[in-house]
């Protein structure tokens, strides 16, 4: 057996062994990502890695909360048919041309981030609409244009999310790792502020000009839709009740209710008889808890880091690697947002938070910036993503709709790389003049 480190007991080795196999077993896809996340919480137990306080400890998180509302939140979009309304409501009046459906579907893509707070359930709902509207503007299946508008669907439905707190995995395992490590609370109009004007809007902008230049199509004259049927009673409790949590969510530095407690309430709400909008049994028979596990997984991962005295050295390591310095802002944004990046590739992008956000303590220590500033660049990072098995369910979404790894890899790595040379140095001077750095 190798000797530990220097600073890293043989407690910490076990911990950071058994740490590599899950986020392994997550990176290969091996089993599906919340079998992966109980068998670890599971074998850390059993063989003590950690006490089951520091392993179960997500699902004390308001975080971990976040996430179980937002799949009732998600299944009453998807339940009520009004995820579908709203996205052919507004898809019907972006037909003219290539460039206009594009527009339309970027538009979409956004505004569900803040309706279904699961990229799963986006790319599952989008996917037949996208198809449909393919179809109406003369794509055949394989063509550059029915690829140009899935990838800008399926992609930039989780490019839109990292800007929304609630709307992705990754953000609610960095935002469930600050609470549990260091008590810091990421409030979602400040997240919001920093994040969703680059890597929301400015990356949508930069996927359409790309999806323009790498799969150039013709639209041809868009056949007539059917008018929709009026708003049911279930969609307007519904949007009463999206309204109320997304008033409450955009308002949370006033009123400093937690993110997870507003998402439990409207999840409540909509399982409630007679103003709800689902059935008692669709609790049993409809939702889907696996990703409310493997969240507490991936905490329950990074405490394990964190009580083992492992992030010290790991952070010591990673500020020497790097050649972090104090007062070298320019240098040390990019450098973080591109290890960050990079560190997806090899342990995927829900996994990746909870690898980085341990070591944000002795990153910011080391070249004097605030906790918070570290874990918004880490942020930052995970919302570049070089190739698509980086982020499961833009993997899934690729093969339902028939999009071949050649052509996916063709979108992303290009996507990718202007990001990095472009959105990079404008998300830097854009926290600059919101007076981050000083």
């Amino acid at each position: 057996f190798l000797q530990p480190p220097a600073g890293v007991s043989a407690g910490g080795m076990h911990a950071v062994a058994l740490v590599c196999f899950a986020v392994g077993m997550w990176a290969l896809g091996v089993l599906p990502e919340h079998i992966t996340g109980i068998l670890f919480m599971l074998l850390a137990v059993l063989l003590r890695v950690a006490s089951p306080a520091v392993v179960f400890a997500g699902f004390t998180t308001s975080t971990l909360w976040l996430v179980f509302g937002g799949l009732f939140i998600a299944e009453a979009v998807q339940a009520t048919g009004l995820g579908q309304r709203l996205a052919r409501l507004l898809l019907d009046r972006f037909t003219g041309s290539y460039l206009a459906v594009l527009v339309g579907v970027s538009l979409v893509a956004i505004l569900l981030t803040f309706l279904m707070p699961a990229t799963i359930g986006r790319v599952l709902l989008l996917i037949p609409i996208m198809t449909a509207l393919a179809g109406r503007v003369g794509f055949a299946p394989g063509s550059n244009g029915y690829n140009g508008i899935m990838l800008s669907a399926i992609a930039g439905t989780y490019h839109a999310g990292v800007g929304v707190l609630p709307a992705n995995a990754p953000n609610m395992v960095l935002a469930g790792a600050a609470e549990a490590l260091y008590g810091v609370e990421l409030i979602y109009g400040r997240f919001f502020l920093l994040q969703f004007p680059v890597w929301s809007i400015l990356k949508s902008l930069v996927c359409i000009a790309l999806t323009l230049l790498l799969f150039p199509a013709r639209t041809q004259p868009a056949q007539a839709a059917s008018p929709p049927p009026p708003f049911s009673p279930p969609e307007w409790r519904l949007m009463v009740i999206l309204g109320c949590a997304l008033a409450l969510w955009a308002t949370d530095f006033v009123h400093h209710i937690h993110a997870g407690w507003i998402a439990l309430s409207a999840a409540m709400a909509c399982m409630l008889p007679r103003i709800g909008v689902l059935p008692l049994e669709a609790f049993n028979e409809r939702i889907k808890f696996g990703p409310f596990f493997y969240i507490a997984s991936v905490l329950g991962l990074a405490g394990i880091i964190t009580e083992n005295k492992v992030t010290d050295a790991l952070g010591q390591l990673f500020v020497r690697t790097f050649d972090l310095q104090p007062e070298a802002d320019v240098m040390n944004f990019t450098v973080l947002i591109v290890a960050a990046t990079l560190t997806g590739v090899l342990t995927t992008i829900g996994a990746q938070p909870a690898v980085l956000a341990p070591l944000a303590g002795e990153v910011a220590e080391a070249i004097g910036w605030s906790i918070p500033t570290v874990l918004m660049t880490i942020a930052a990072g995970y919302s570049t993503v070089l190739f698509p098995h980086m982020v499961p369910p833009i993997v899934v979404g690729f093969r339902v709709a028939g999009i071949s790894f050649g052509e996916a890899i063709r979108y992303t790595v290009p996507t990718a790389v202007v990001s990095l040379l472009l959105l990079v140095p404008m998300d830097y001077l854009w926290w600059r003049l919101l007076g981050i750095f000083s």
